[in-house]
Protein backbone atom coordinates (compact mmCIF):
# COMPACT_ATOMS: atom_id res chain seq x y z
CA UNK A 1 0.00 0.00 0.00
CA UNK A 2 2.77 2.47 0.82
CA UNK A 3 4.56 1.79 -2.51
CA UNK A 4 1.37 2.63 -4.40
CA UNK A 5 0.96 5.79 -2.35
CA UNK A 6 4.57 6.87 -3.04
CA UNK A 7 4.12 6.22 -6.75
CA UNK A 8 0.89 8.21 -6.71
CA UNK A 9 2.58 11.19 -4.96
CA UNK A 10 5.53 10.96 -7.35
CA UNK A 11 3.17 10.91 -10.32
CA UNK A 12 1.30 13.98 -9.04
CA UNK A 13 4.48 15.94 -8.32
CA UNK A 14 6.04 15.28 -11.74
CA UNK A 15 4.49 18.33 -13.46
CA UNK A 16 6.00 20.60 -10.82
CA UNK A 17 9.55 19.23 -11.10
CA UNK A 18 10.67 21.78 -13.70
CA UNK A 19 8.93 24.80 -12.21
CA UNK A 20 11.00 27.71 -11.02
CA UNK A 21 10.06 31.07 -9.63
CA UNK A 22 10.22 33.82 -12.22
CA UNK A 23 11.59 37.09 -10.94
CA UNK A 24 11.22 40.27 -12.95
CA UNK A 25 13.91 42.86 -13.55
CA UNK A 26 13.63 45.82 -11.17
CA UNK A 27 14.43 49.26 -12.55
CA UNK A 28 14.25 52.21 -10.21
CA UNK A 29 14.70 55.91 -10.72
CA UNK A 30 15.24 57.95 -13.85
CA UNK A 31 16.44 56.32 -17.05
CA UNK A 32 19.76 58.03 -17.74
CA UNK A 33 21.53 57.70 -21.09
CA UNK A 34 24.94 58.90 -22.18
CA UNK A 35 23.27 61.16 -24.76
CA UNK A 36 21.23 62.85 -22.05
CA UNK A 37 24.30 63.58 -19.92
CA UNK A 38 26.24 64.78 -22.96
CA UNK A 39 23.34 67.16 -23.67
CA UNK A 40 23.99 69.00 -20.41
CA UNK A 41 26.02 72.19 -20.80
CA UNK A 42 27.18 74.56 -18.11
CA UNK A 43 25.07 77.71 -18.09
CA UNK A 44 21.78 75.92 -18.88
CA UNK A 45 18.74 77.00 -16.89
CA UNK A 46 16.86 74.66 -14.56
CA UNK A 47 14.10 74.43 -17.13
CA UNK A 48 16.53 73.40 -19.88
CA UNK A 49 18.13 70.78 -17.63
CA UNK A 50 14.72 69.37 -16.80
CA UNK A 51 13.89 69.24 -20.52
CA UNK A 52 17.04 67.19 -21.22
CA UNK A 53 17.09 64.95 -18.13
CA UNK A 54 13.46 64.86 -17.00
CA UNK A 55 12.17 65.46 -13.52
CA UNK A 56 14.85 64.74 -10.91
CA UNK A 57 14.24 61.81 -8.58
CA UNK A 58 15.37 63.90 -5.64
CA UNK A 59 14.93 67.64 -5.03
CA UNK A 60 16.18 68.28 -1.54
CA UNK A 61 14.18 71.11 0.06
CA UNK A 62 17.25 72.04 2.12
CA UNK A 63 19.46 72.25 -1.00
CA UNK A 64 17.22 73.61 -3.79
CA UNK A 65 20.26 74.28 -5.98
CA UNK A 66 21.06 70.55 -6.19
CA UNK A 67 19.15 67.94 -8.20
CA UNK A 68 19.86 64.20 -8.13
CA UNK A 69 19.09 61.76 -10.94
CA UNK A 70 19.50 58.13 -9.89
CA UNK A 71 18.98 54.88 -11.82
CA UNK A 72 19.48 51.32 -10.59
CA UNK A 73 18.90 47.99 -12.34
CA UNK A 74 18.54 44.64 -10.60
CA UNK A 75 17.99 41.68 -12.94
CA UNK A 76 15.46 39.17 -11.71
CA UNK A 77 17.89 36.27 -11.83
CA UNK A 78 20.22 37.88 -9.27
CA UNK A 79 19.77 39.70 -6.01
CA UNK A 80 22.53 42.22 -6.74
CA UNK A 81 22.23 45.60 -8.40
CA UNK A 82 24.17 45.27 -11.65
CA UNK A 83 23.84 48.82 -12.88
CA UNK A 84 23.88 52.01 -10.87
CA UNK A 85 24.04 55.49 -12.36
CA UNK A 86 23.95 58.76 -10.46
CA UNK A 87 24.06 62.26 -11.92
CA UNK A 88 23.98 65.27 -9.61
CA UNK A 89 23.62 68.75 -11.05
CA UNK A 90 24.25 71.99 -9.18
CA UNK A 91 22.90 75.44 -9.99
CA UNK A 92 23.99 78.98 -9.18
CA UNK A 93 21.52 81.78 -9.95
CA UNK A 94 19.26 79.37 -11.90
CA UNK A 95 22.14 78.29 -14.17
CA UNK A 96 23.90 74.93 -14.30
CA UNK A 97 27.28 75.32 -12.63
CA UNK A 98 28.50 71.78 -11.91
CA UNK A 99 27.79 68.19 -13.02
CA UNK A 100 28.83 65.13 -11.00
CA UNK A 101 28.56 61.77 -12.79
CA UNK A 102 29.01 58.30 -11.37
CA UNK A 103 28.54 55.06 -13.26
CA UNK A 104 28.15 56.57 -16.70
Amino acid sequence: MSVKFLLFVLFLSLPFAGCTIHRIDIQQGNVITTEMVEGLKLGMTKRQVQFVMGTPILKDPFHPERWDYIFTMQPGDTRKITESIRVTVYFEDDQLSKIDKKGI
